[in-house]
């Protein structure tokens, strides 16, 4: 009996990846309108849609990769984003609407370099891949929820017993299943979050953007949760920790904000940085595409000059209006 009901529970965690495997086989695309997000381009006709898809290519300028597909996360008002894809060429960013509401220009290039250190690092196909292994393990424990939900408000109570015990067996397994998936993506992700910020310092030349953008969240009464129904699914692939959890810190999918700050900005003063810094959309005028510039190697640790210059050229046109 016991190795029936083992048999059981492998089969419908094997059976929840694969059709979560089959159902992602597009890529980044899948996971963005997975999590409901939008494809925006370059001609949007938000000004603050435009400015991303423009950050998102100085971005792959200085990282030396293709520009990934992007998208907005309309109804998500935490500052928040992540990549997906499982290979360079598939590859998707996407981002909350709060960031784009919450964050200045800097900040967000902070925030996309970070993103762009999972592309060129490797982490946004590790992340896929553990998402479509974890897929099966938190299937099982919703089927407990719903069976559970399903009997509420019903009266008619022969088969009902039956049905509960099922239900509350189901949510058990998940909940343990729950438990331990949370500790292998809380080990994996952190570590690599550290690497992503320093990477994305490397990208901008600006250790106040990613700095900025962290305080931000930690400022915020919104901060980085996440409302989507597929938040603990891809919780590790946020820039920010996108669900609550209990006993905080050996469950967090990421490091503690205060210590990311110190790590790429040891001389970070929140205060001031707070009094001095521009506003979202005071710097968004007249957004222009990035002019080409050189990149190094297949790492793409190019020059700060790429980025810097494609930052002048779009100021530029907004001085000149």
């Amino acid at each position: 009996m016991h190795a029936l009901g083992i048999f059981g529970t492998l089969a419908v965690i094997l059976g929840a990846s694969a059709a979560q495997t089959l159902k992602l086989g597009a890529g980044g695309t899948a996971v963005a309108e997975m999590v409901g997000a939008r494809r925006v381009g370059a001609k949007a006709p938000d000004m603050l849609e435009r400015r991303l898809v423009n950050v998102v290519e100085e971005m792959a300028l200085a990282s030396g990769v293709r520009v990934p597909k992007v998208f907005v996360m309309d109804q998500e008002r935490a500052i928040n984003a992540f990549a997906a894809g499982d290979s360079l060429s598939n590859a998707a960013i996407v981002v909350t609407r709060g960031t784009l509401e919450s964050l200045n220009r800097d900040e967000l290039q902070g925030v996309i370099g970070h993103e762009f250190s999972h592309i060129v690092n490797g982490d946004m196909t590790l992340n896929v891949r553990m998402l479509l292994i974890l897929a099966g393990i938190v299937f099982i424990g919703s089927v407990g929820r719903f069976l559970l939900r399903s009997l509420r408000g019903i009266r008619d109570n022969k088969g009902a017993g039956g049905v509960t015990l099922l239900g509350f067996a189901l949510f058990v397994i998940g909940y343990v299943g729950l438990y331990f998936a949370r500790l292998i993506k809380a080990s994996v992700s952190r570590q690599r979050e550290f690497l992503a910020d320093a990477s994305s310092v490397q990208f901008t030349r600006n250790p106040d953007g990613i700095a900025g953008a962290l305080d931000q969240i930690r400022a915020s009464t919104r901060g980085s949760e996440v409302d989507s129904r597929y938040a603990e699914e891809v919780a590790h692939m946020f820039f920010g920790q996108g669900i609550r959890v209990w006993f905080g810190g050996m469950f967090d999918t990421h490091p503690p904000i205060e210590e990311r700050i110190r790590r790429v900005s040891p001389r970070f003063q929140p205060a001031a940085y707070r009094t001095r810094r521009p506003q979202p959309g005071a710097d968004d005028a007249g957004e222009a595409l990035p002019a080409p510039g050189p990149v190094v190697g297949a790492m793409g640790l190019a020059s700060g000059s790429v980025v810097a210059g494609a930052r002048a050229a779009d100021r530029g046109v907004a001085w000149g209006r």
